[in-house]
Formats: C-alpha cells, structure tokens, sequence
C-alpha cells in the first residue's frame, strides 16, 4: 500500500481529487448507513441536504483521494507549496508574546495539510489516534515529518503538549474528534449534546498558551489550497461545560464558511464505550439541545 501510495502522489493533485470525488460518490450510493447519518448531521445543523450532501461526498472523496499528493509529494509542487495564507499575522502576534499556541483543526478542508505547513515554520505537535486499520497506520507513520510530532492520544500524551507549549511551541487538535470516556463533557454541537473534549482548555488553562482557528480550505481542479487563521475570541470560562460549548461554537463557526467541506458523515454524537450517557451524566454535564443558540 506504501507503494501505491508513493506511486499516486506522481500524480495531478487535480486528478487524485476528480477521482477521489467519484469514489465519494460511490460510496454515498452504495452505503445506506453512511448517507443517513450525512443527511442527520446536515439537517441538525440547520441545512437541507440535497444537493450539499452530494458536494459533501464528493468533498469527503477528495480529502481521501489527496492524500497520496499531501503526505508524499516532494519537491517545489508539493502540497505545502500550494497554500496560500490569510490571517497569519495572529500566529505572528503569539509568537511576539512569547506564548504557546494551540491551532483548534476541526475535521474541515484538508486538516492535514494545516500542521505540515506549520511545522515549516516551527515545531508542532499534532495529537494522534492511531487508526483502526493497520495499514492506515503504516501510511500514517511513513510520511515525512520534519519538525512535526505526534503524541499520543493517551494520558501520557499529555506530557509532550505541556512542554512544547511552555517552550513556546505549537500543538494540533481535531476539536471535533469524539474523545474517549472520562476526557470528555456533554456540550452542544449545532443544538444537539456531543461528548466534546476537555482537552483544549485544560492545556490553556495550565500553558496559558492562545488558540487560533485552523483550517485549509480546498481550492476547486487541484488549484491548492487556502489556510485560513482565526484568533479565539475571548478567554475560556473555567468551568469545563461552558469551556467546551464556546469552543464547539467557534467549531460551528469555521464550518459554516464552508459546509460543503466538512466530515459530515463522521459519528460526532456517539457517545464513547466505557462513558457516561448524556441521560446519566452529572447535571451540570447535562447540556440540554439549543441552549447554545
């Protein structure tokens, strides 16, 4: 499969997401589970499926078909060098002040060329969850890293996040990625209760680091790519409920500028194995759907 894949990223990176595209819709039509969950999510969050679920197939098809291109290709066409930036100038200011900064990537666009391009500046530390499938790790694990780390999505993984904050360092979450039981509260995410880590403002609340909205919007026919940076407005409130919904509205915030580009099919409302339900969690977790409208 490395060898697929190394072989792939020779390829146009408009090709791979034409391709890619068609595969997402293939999938969209041949998995009933899949689109049912794609059509739920679009409509809590207020949209009309329709014709969006469609884009956001093909959406979903080419993040899978560029990953060959982002992860593998190397010289002046790389992924990389096909970013063009807007709102740098709050990465810069953090900088300025010395603090760390924790960059909040929701599943949007092309998340994994955000860190990569970061890390030509600086030392970046991503959390990382292995996949499921073993071949996807061995992939995961043989793309170039440079000054971008990974920790693990453990409680040891705690440690190597502190410390490149409080050297002034950057780290990487997927703020949307479900976690596991006990790292999490029930919060709102588009009116509905999701498990949502806690993570995010415990390291600002020991790093005192600034978290910057991420994300790499994708350009259409393999034109590259936008990576927009946005300044968190505000501190976090201490408690960890209210921490968690102001961070899943600025979430909700990065997805409405490009619905079309977001993971919708992803089980963002699962509840972890091991966890507490919404129904028996305590009753300040108890985040009734809407109360963050």
């Amino acid at each position: 499969m490395l060898r697929l894949f190394r072989a792939l990223s020779h390829l146009p990176l408009g090709l791979l997401q034409a391709l890619g595209a068609l595969l997402g819709l293939v999938v969209y039509a041949a998995s009933p589970t899949y689109r049912k969950r794609l059509h739920a999510n679009l409509a809590q969050a207020g949209f009309t499926p329709g014709r969006l679920a469609l884009d956001v197939a093909r959406g979903t098809g080419r993040m899978v078909g560029e990953m060959p291109y982002v992860w593998f290709r190397a010289g002046p066409s790389a992924a990389v060098r096909r970013v063009r930036l807007v709102g740098r100038e709050h990465v810069e200011r953090a900088r300025r002040e010395g603090r760390g900064t924790l960059f909040l990537t929701p599943h949007l666009g092309c998340f994994e060329v955000s860190g990569q391009t970061v890390s030509e500046w600086f030392p970046i530390t991503v959390l990382y969850r292995p996949p499921r499938k073993r071949w996807l790790d061995s992939l995961v694990q043989a793309r170039p890293r440079g000054q971008l780390r990974t920790a693990p999505a453990t409680v040891s993984g705690m440690r190597p996040l502190l410390r490149a904050l409080r050297h002034g360092e950057a780290v990487g979450l997927l703020p949307d990625q479900a976690p596991g039981a006990g790292e999490g509260v029930w919060a709102p995410f588009f009116g509905r209760p999701a498990y949502t880590m806690t993570l995010p403002a415990r390291l600002v609340q020991l790093t005192g680091a600034r978290i910057i909205l991420a994300f790499a919007e994708r350009l259409p026919r393999g034109q590259g790519y936008v990576l927009h940076f946005l300044p968190f407005d505000g501190a976090l409130p201490d408690d960890p409920v209210e921490a968690a919904t102001r961070i899943n509205l600025a979430v909700e915030g990065l997805i409405r500028m490009r619905p079309d580009q977001y993971l919708w099919g992803y089980n963002r409302y699962k509840a972890p194995p091991g966890s507490l339900s919404l129904r028996d969690a305590q009753p300040s977790q108890a985040v009734q759907p809407g109360t963050a409208s």
